[in-house]
């Protein structure tokens, strides 16, 4: 592969962004998706075989709803190591849970086969994964669902094209310019009837729908019939199950006034429109023949080969490098690599040298072992390349195949040479995960690791900020049940002065528990160590590694759930002292709590905002009310704090959805940086809800046939008020490393405006509108706004793209709050000119100091008519009972309609 074409891979893979996924689009075919079966699925080899049949056919309603652009062209099956052996199954190469794009697991809480697609950023960005449960797969809720090849195309365009659903569980009707109430839908053209209808046994019972007196919409029990026969062709982000539809909502059929996700998260254009600006329509031309149909490989999880290649070049000697690096890999040894696996170890300066061929981990016999190959003095030069070469020396003795093996590389050095075997190691099959040490390590090898599929980890030489033990210990295999991965509970340090204490706790909560790891480090002496359980019972027997600088103990069988108490005494002047606390799922039927971080994007350049993302979940349930830091550290070791919210606003697209984010646009200087995370809740936090996944897939009640509703079993309700028992947790993760580029080291003037307000809610209050937002910043989410400009029109397109020509409301006694918090504005609506208006919308943007304006947003409306019910076959005045004078309230989402309803003369 020419220098060229590899840099052009290069950008490619760069550009996608800190998605995990795999996938490539090429002539028109998607390559390298991977379904990943999970490991707590039973055994049957038929979610295979119909896993083949759906994406086949969804290959081809794919490439017909694309108007003849796209298809699936192959596709890897990750099949779990507890499944048993067959000769078909071959061994992954790059691919693994990690990289998975749809996930075929249990379902979020037991009963819930909904399928959905995690997305958790904004329009047109990629999602995460889509999840299918093995009964969705095995076809078992097609009459909820329609048929499963279409479901996944609905979904594929989430997770592809960063589109949203045109249905709205929260705000299923809307108040329509016709004056009548309209089921949220597109197109409108999809007909059906409105009715409530409840079985007990099998005796049904249908009746029309009676409007609420506070929503002026339809009752809560109110659901919409399609007709089983129809024309229509739009839309599949609506009901994909509906034979007619075949298309996405274009311009011309999009249904703008409903108060769909689609519609707040994308400004009201269609789906089509966001499809049409995708890079992946840019880059292709419909076909003129049909596609050939999808290829599969069948993949099966086999034990880890792992291979560390260890930097003891003469640089670390430096900062204490060679020794931290030691102690991080002494922790990943003893705790973090899974029994099973198969370690090796090879050593490099100018040359390399085999330390350790591969071992199979079976008990800690082995694991002492490896412990005495690693280096113990540091001299020489810096040849990469001879370490990989080596590395692959030492895996093909057990593996011929280098397929799916993993190499941690860890650096602290430049090395002009590492480019020269780039090729050669990202055509070898194995997965590179980089470790860099210090300010200088090589920016080559970042290529490998992102084009083989590998983490890149950063640790600076503040050894307090525990930097090279995380990076280890984010080396678990996420190739195995997630019960059986350790997770890190606390990693901190300081840097102390002589006997002064480091005090802590650390929470022990019920969901973990098995294989408890202390490790405690020290640059100079031996600190006094105190740990008392939850009982105050002093746990004593640490093991003392004074070579390494380091003690640990290994609680045994399930340590005691509470709060853990440590006390730690500095012996030296100038001493720097870590902890790092490890644990496993206390039980492998209850999912541990758990931390994901991320950023946005792996590599970014000045002046563009950067976001951090943090999910915590147990299982794929949202942990709600965490509070959550990132800790963002640069090159040179200075440390960014940051509060993540799930609020909604700002960076956070969706409010209580488990995802904590933050914008990130303070940059010291150019080069790598590392992220970290920690979440924590404590005692006195409010109750959790059982939530739904937000944008799950449309759930079809029934189908009207010649005038009768022939209906589908109901959903199995889980009362989505229920609370669920709130425990303390402590968690940190590591989000790995990025690169900036293009810092300025010049005074730079303002750069950054506020960020978009996405959250706009309206309330009737006498004859005036209330609003309420979430405060943006004076850069983005950061500091307070000067100004806010409001404008009201009849007209949703002349708002959006018309803005400053609108009706202004004065806000001159308007002073934007503080970031995050909650803003209320109360305004009497002016008069609006256009003819036939039945709703004022309206809008904010924010403007900061230096007069920088904020995007449009979200926009919110207010109906000036009272809805009209549509009749009624059973009762003869559906409407009695509404008085003229009424104001109206219609919540959508987190876009909130108000219907504001005032004698025409107002106007």
């Amino acid at each position: 592969m020419g220098l060229l074409s590899f840099v052009f891979l290069l950008v490619l893979y760069l550009l996608q962004g800190s998605n995990t996924s795999l996938i490539q689009l090429s002539n028109n075919g998607y390559e390298g998706i991977i379904f990943a079966i999970d490991p707590q699925v039973p055994e049957d080899e038929k979610i295979i075989e119909q896993i083949k049949d759906m994406v086949t056919t969804a290959s081809t309603y794919l490439f017909e709803a694309t108007e003849k652009r796209f298809f699936f062209k192959n596709v890897s099956i990750l099949i779990p190591s507890n499944w048993k052996e067959n000769p078909q199954y071959k061994r992954p190469k790059h691919e693994s849970y990690k990289h998975a794009d749809v996930l075929v697991a249990p379902p979020t809480l037991p009963g819930r086969d909904e399928p959905y697609t995690r997305q958790f950023t904004a329009c047109e960005e990629k999602g995460e994964y889509i999840h299918f449960t093995p009964d969705f797969i095995l076809g078992k809720k097609q009459k909820e669902y329609g048929p499963s090849d279409r479901l996944f195309v609905h979904e594929w365009a989430h997770l592809r094209w960063g589109v949203f659903d045109e249905y709205n569980e929260d705000e299923p009707f809307y108040s329509a310019k016709s004056k009548r109430i309209e089921a949220t839908r597109c197109s409108i053209g999809i007909s059906g009837i409105n009715r409530v209808y409840k079985c007990q046994g099998n005796s049904c019972t249908t009746r029309g729908c009676r409007i609420d007196s506070k929503t002026k919409l339809y009752e809560k029990d109110c659901q919409f019939f399609p007709d089983k026969d129809q024309t229509e062709k739009a839309s599949i982000m609506f009901m994909q199950g509906i034979n007619s539809v075949v298309e996405f909502c274009n311009k011309e059929n999009h249904n703008r006034e409903a108060p769909s996700l689609q519609n707040k998260m994308c400004n009201s254009r269609s789906t089509w429109e966001v499809i049409s600006n995708s890079e992946d329509f840019k880059n292709t031309t419909s076909l003129v023949s049909p596609p050939p149909p999808p290829v599969f490989s069948l993949l099966k999880i086999r034990e880890r080969i792992v291979c560390l290649v260890l930097d003891k070049s003469g640089s670390m000697s430096g900062f204490n490098r060679l020794n931290r690096m030691n102690q991080a890999a002494k922790h990943f040894l003893l705790q973090t690599i899974e029994n099973g696996s198969w370690v090796g170890m090879v050593h490099f300066d100018s040359t390399a040298n085999i330390k350790s061929n591969l071992i199979q981990i079976i008990s800690s016999k082995e694991r002492n072992n490896l412990l005495e190959s690693l280096p113990k003095a540091a001299n020489g030069g810096t040849s990469i390349c001879a370490g990989m070469r080596s590395a692959f020396q030492v895996i093909r003795e057990v593996y011929p195949q280098i397929d799916g093996s993993e190499i941690v590389l860890l650096t602290d050095g430049e090395d002009n040479s590492a480019k020269d075997c780039i090729d050669e190691v990202t055509q070898s099959g194995a997965i590179i995960h980089l470790i860099a040490l210090g300010p200088s390590a090589d920016q080559a090898v970042i290529e490998m690791s992102a084009m083989t599929g590998g983490n890149h980890f950063f640790a600076s030489d503040e050894a307090q900020n525990n930097g090279l033990i995380d990076a280890f210990g984010a080396l678990a295999s996420g190739n195995t049940d997630l019960s059986q991965q350790p997770l890190q509970l606390e990693s901190k340090g300081l840097t102390l002065n002589d006997n002064s204490w480091m005090n802590g706790t650390v929470i022990i909560d019920s969901t973990v528990g098995k294989d408890t790891f202390f490790l405690i480090t020290w640059t100079t002496q031996a600190p006094v160590i105190f740990l008392w359980d939850p009982n105050g019972t002093p746990m004593r027997n640490f093991t003392v590694d004074a070579v390494s600088k380091m003690a640990y103990l290994n609680i045994p069988g399930t340590a005691t759930v509470g709060v853990w108490t440590y006390s730690l005494q500095a012996k030296a002047i100038a001493e720097t002292l870590t902890i790092t606390v490890n644990s496993q799922a206390a039980n492998s039927s209850v999912p541990p709590i758990t931390v994901n971080a991320k950023m946005n994007k792996d590599t970014n350049s000045f002046p563009s905002p950067m976001i951090v993302y943090a999910e915590v979940l147990q299982g794929y349930v949202p942990i709600l009310g965490a509070s959550v830091t990132a800790f963002i550290e640069s090159n040179n070791g200075k440390t960014e704090v940051l509060e993540l919210l799930d609020n909604g606003a700002g960076a956070d697209s969706f409010k209580n959805d488990g995802v904590y984010s933050r914008y990130f646009i303070a940059y010291s200087e150019n080069g790598r940086y590392s992220l970290k995370v920690r979440a924590h809740r404590g005692a006195n936090v409010a109750a959790q809800y059982l939530r739904h996944p937000l944008n799950r897939a449309a759930r079809i009640p029934g189908w009207v046939v010649d005038g009768k509703i022939e209906g589908n079993p109901p959903r199995a309700e889980i009362d989505e008020n229920t609370q669920t028992t709130l425990e303390s947790f402590t968690r940190t993760a590591s989000g790995g490393a990025f690169v900036i580029s293009n810092v300025s080291k010049l005074p730079l003037p303002d750069l950054y405006p506020p960020s978009q307000i996405t959250d706009l809610e309206a309330t009737p209050d006498g004859d005036e509108i209330s609003l309420t937002w979430t405060a943006p910043g004076d850069n983005f989410d950061v500091g307070k706004a000067e100004r806010y400009i409001i404008r009201i029109s009849g007209s949703i397109l002349d708002l959006r793209d018309n803005f400053d020509n609108a009706l202004q409301v004065n806000t001159s006694h308007l002073l934007p709050n503080e970031a995050n918090s909650k803003e209320n504005f109360t305004f009497k609506p002016g008069n609006i000119s256009e003819e036939n208006t039945t709703h004022i919308f309206i809008a904010i943007q924010s403007v900061d100091k230096s007069n920088l304006t904020s995007k449009l947003s979200n926009i919110a409306q207010v109906a000036l008519f009272i809805p009209q019910a549509e009749p009624d076959p059973d009762e003869s005045h559906p409407n009695s009972g509404i008085s003229i004078s009424s104001l109206v309230l219609l919540v959508v989402g987190s876009v909130a309609i108000v219907s504001f309803i005032l004698s025409a003369t107002i106007f």
